[in-house]
């Protein structure tokens, strides 16, 4: 690898992570983790309780800083980069809290609307086209003028999907998208990942421990170990359901029940 690790990151990479120690102070939750998310890619982050899931995400949106390692996108160091550069890769990001992140005294549009205003210098009439627009997408328009405590759990992540979409990222991360959400609504979340992911042709990152929504829409993952605090698995989960011999792995996928024969 030369000085700016680029050497080894593929063409069709649209995330690179290198190396990367992540945790808090002094406590080390995962040492040594390597991945590559390609363009298109829906990346399943996966493993128990505790294991630094949602740390890594954190560390990949830069709300932590690693302790040690790098994290590319496309062929640029995100690491490494200063404020301005970041803003840069802000824009082109889009995520989806657990807890939805809504702002309760806004309405629906006007917390679309959001970033919008943060990071673009467009009028209020296109600001209020786009938003229209993206509430339509996620299937929330005639709601424009509603408050989030108005709205269903189902249509509140919805409308955190409305928002993190609103400046056409090129990346999406979730955290657990479909925590509180019944099965129902919870396909009907999955189903609407993929349709966006295949409509705007976003990369996405999901944290998630639910099973049905780990098959229905990753086609790569990263499974952590909290016991050796490092990546014992990666793939498809689909795959690593079928061939992975680690018994961790196994018992996550299965919930305990083993492979169907």
């Amino acid at each position: 690898m030369n000085s700016d690790g680029l050497s080894e990151i593929a063409a069709d990479a649209q995330i690179t992570v290198r190396n990367l120690t992540l945790g808090y102070g002094s406590v080390v939750l995962m040492r040594d983790v390597n991945f590559t998310v390609k363009r298109g890619d829906i990346f399943i982050i996966m493993g128990g309780s505790g294991c630094g899931k949602s740390t890594l995400l954190r560390n990949m949106i830069g709300l932590i800083e690693p302790m040690e390692g790098e994290i590319f996108y496309e062929e640029a160091n995100f690491t490494r980069a200063d404020a301005e550069a970041r803003r840069s890769f802000f824009r082109s990001f889009g995520v989806l809290y657990q807890n939805g992140g809504l702002w309760s005294s806004l309405t629906l549009a006007e917390n679309v609307a959001l970033p919008l205003e943060e990071y673009t210098d467009l009028s209020p009439a296109d600001i209020r086209e786009i938003v229209s627009f993206k509430l339509a997408l996620v299937g929330l328009n005639g709601f424009e003028d509603y408050f989030p405590s108005q709205i269903s759990g189902g249509m509140q992540k919805r409308l955190g999907l409305a928002r993190a979409i609103a400046l056409d990222p090129k990346v999406l991360f979730f955290d657990e998208p479909s925590a509180g959400l019944d099965p129902i609504n919870s396909r009907r979340l999955d189903d609407l990942i993929l349709a966006l992911r295949d409509s705007l042709g976003t990369t996405v990152v999901a944290v998630t421990h639910e099973l049905p929504s780990i098959f229905a829409i990753g086609n790569n993952s990263i499974f952590l170990d909290a016991e050796s605090r490092t990546a014992i698995a990666a793939g498809d989960p689909r795959e690593l359901l079928a061939h992975c011999e680690n018994p961790k792995v196994q018992e996550f996928l299965t919930r305990g029940e083993g492979r169907a024969r």
